[in-house]
């Protein structure tokens, strides 16, 4: 069982660096574009990439889990790609959690975007620096803090998962068992000395990453408010 627990320890490390990496490139635009639009579409787009808030977990993971089934379009193009279906594999662990953890990173980095303000791109366009020197060269510096919190809470909200992972992943040893997934098997099997050793260095463990984090970028934790 303790080699199970450490299995389900890098699973959630894993997944959550990746979830976090893929959240920094997709959630980065869709943030920036919310912050700087006056679109009449603004509205539903925040409305979408906040829904993971308000969703119950299995909801949203019944959704994910129908279009990428053999029958719902994202199953259908990839087998027609040769690629199989995502349900209870890790890809399909990675791709629903993008969506589940999508808002911990859009809003932090969107309202770290919107306070720059528009004096500082401003100046840089008199020096005319081109709208993606702007961004590079003033807007991500500037949104540091954002970015920081981004991080820290997508990583930390991956990491927590359950039932979105439980939907999608089931309980595969050592390809979709996450740590709160062993942790409900411990319980279930009234392990509590297992589960509580490993939720409770779980706790430990992003206690450090967050301490850290937030020493580290004192901003961080007021981003938002």
């Amino acid at each position: 069982m303790y080699n199970a627990d450490l299995g389900a320890v890098w699973l959630t490390l894993k997944l959550a660096s990746v979830v976090t990496l893929l959240l920094l490139l997709v959630g980065t635009p869709i943030a920036w574009w919310l912050a700087r639009t006056h679109s009449r579409l603004k509205g539903a787009v925040g409305a979408i990439v906040s829904l993971p808030l308000v969703l119950p977990p299995t909801v949203l993971g019944f959704y994910l889990l129908v279009a990428m089934g053999p029958k719902g379009p994202v199953g259908q193009l990839t087998e027609a790609l040769g690629l199989g279906i995502l349900p209870f594999t890790f890809p399909g662990l990675v791709i629903a959690s993008v969506f589940y953890s999508l808002p911990f990173m859009v809003q932090p980095l969107q309202n770290a975007f919107a306070a720059i303000g528009e004096r500082p791109l401003e100046v840089a366009a008199t020096l005319r620096a081109s709208p993606w020197d702007r961004f590079w060269s003033v807007a991500v510096p500037l949104a540091r803090p954002g970015f920081m919190a981004g991080a820290i809470m997508s990583f930390a909200h991956t990491v927590g998962e359950f039932g979105v992972v439980l939907m999608i992943g089931g309980n595969i040893p050592d390809q979709t068992r996450v740590v709160s997934v062993q942790i409900y098997d411990h319980v279930e099997a009234l392990e509590y000395a297992q589960a509580h050793g490993l939720a409770g260095g779980m706790l430990a463990f992003s206690f450090i990453v967050l301490l850290t984090l937030y020493t580290l970028n004192p901003r961080a934790g007021r981003v938002g408010q």
